[in-house]
């Protein structure tokens, strides 16, 4: 048995290792110079963390991602919760076929809302602003449903018990559901998150002032920086990269624990 769980151990490291080296690999070449990359010798240098952040103005795209992102997360958990509750808890007229269409919005592809949601926001002179960024992307019909089955498998003798002493269905859902729900609510939190922070698309679409630009867009805009004819900076490229992966390094670890547990606990109910 000892020697099965020391294969087994090796086999799991050696695939996290396969897992993560093109991180690593991504890391390590952020800290040479270009020409060290391109002549195949090693040159160690911070420059290009100092270039991307002072040069190509990534501080300022780290903070519009960190607002957009942070404000999607708080915005779209605190409507999927609300949601999930009335739809767990509540038996109203057409609240099945609601449900359903809410799940069935996961199966349209979310380019297709791209030309309806610029011109809605064109027309209301959202373009180019943060509303334009994070309205679009508050409604989350996978995050209503996660929730929603999650809080159909807390007992209702809970929500009864609140109501005796008087409480609103509010008190209900903040005092009594939310702190049973919370590693689910981490989990879709951090899901969300994850999906804002990685989204390429709607920015490049919406925004067109630099000072709104996103990491994903600062991103792509690297490409075209080259330290010679035809080629790519690629270290300056992965050490924007790695700036970019901080923030989603450090959402995990903070909720890792909450993470592990709501998606376990969210099956098994």
């Amino acid at each position: 048995m000892k020697l099965k769980n020391r294969l087994v151990t090796g086999l799991a490291l050696v695939a996290g290792l396969i897992f993560l080296s093109p991180v690593l690999y991504s890391i390590w070449m952020s800290f040479e110079t270009a020409q060290s990359y391109y002549t195949g010798q090693y040159e160690f240098t911070l420059d290009n963390y100092v270039r991307a952040v002072a040069e190509y103005n990534f501080a300022r795209y780290l903070l519009n991602s960190i607002i957009v992102s942070g404000l999607v997360t708080l915005l779209g958990i605190t409507v999927a919760t609300m949601a999930a509750f009335a739809f767990a808890r509540y038996q109203f007229r057409g609240g099945n076929l609601l449900f359903g269409a809410t799940v069935a919005t996961l199966m349209i592809p979310s380019h297709i809302s791209l030309i309806p949601n610029y011109l809605t926001l064109a027309k209301a002179g959202l373009l180019d602003t943060y509303a334009g960024l994070i309205l679009p992307a508050i409604s989350n019909g996978f995050a209503a449903f996660f929730l929603r089955q999650y809080i159909k498998g807390i007992p209702k003798a809970l929500d009864e018990a609140a109501y005796m002493d008087g409480a609103t269905p509010l008190q209900v859902l903040w005092r009594v559901i939310v702190p049973i729900a919370k590693p689910a609510i981490f989990s879709m939190g951090l899901y969300i998150f994850i999906t804002e922070w990685n989204n390429y698309i709607w920015p490049l679409v919406a925004v067109g002032k630099e000072d709104l630009y996103t990491l994903q867009i600062g991103l792509a805009r690297l490409y075209r920086i080259n330290p010679g004819e035809g080629l790519v900076d690629w270290p300056l490229v992965m050490a924007a990269c790695t700036l970019s992966m901080l923030p989603v390094l450090l959402g995990f670890l903070l909720v890792e624990r909450h993470l592990v547990r709501g998606i376990t606990l969210g099956a098994i109910k």
